[in-house]
């Protein structure tokens, strides 16, 4: 029995520990985002104008068109939405660069629920889920 429960706690933890990015459609994604789950739409400012963004994501660039990032000023303006114990869903145009951002954000920054919006921005509009434009205008403050 003791070995049961120990064995039990062991990879109750361990699934903690190594928690992994949980890949999500855009059913999962609308159903995250009502329990309170922030989404985090981290492609560049022309690509939000060209398609809009979901409603209520977080507006967070991760790369710009050269594909450089700065981790630290990203990480900071992250922190001011989500710390690294609550859910997050990082979405991008098609999926990888979201990938690469979830993958960091759970290896290397701690964080434990991790959604990558899989197929990105071009699933979500292609299954004719709405859009909003982006309001920047807090952004040039």
């Amino acid at each position: 029995m003791k070995t049961k429960l120990l064995t039990i706690c062991f990879l109750f933890i361990t699934s903690q520990v190594f928690a992994e990015v949980k890949e999500v459609d855009n059913d999962e994604i609308i159903a995250l985002m009502q329990s309170g789950i922030p989404i985090i739409d981290i492609r560049r400012a022309d690509e939000w104008h060209d398609t809009g963004i979901i409603k209520q994501s977080e507006l967070l660039t991760f790369f710009d068109k050269q594909g450089n990032h700065d981790i630290e000023k990203w990480m900071s303006e992250l922190k001011k939405v989500a710390n690294t114990s609550d859910g997050v869903i990082i979405i991008c145009r098609s999926g990888g660069r979201s990938r690469v951002v979830a993958n960091l954000l759970d290896q290397e920054a701690n964080y434990s629920n991790v959604y990558d919006a899989t197929n990105g921005m071009l699933s979500w509009i292609n299954s004719k889920n709405k859009t909003v434009k982006p309001d920047l205008s807090y952004k040039n403050k």
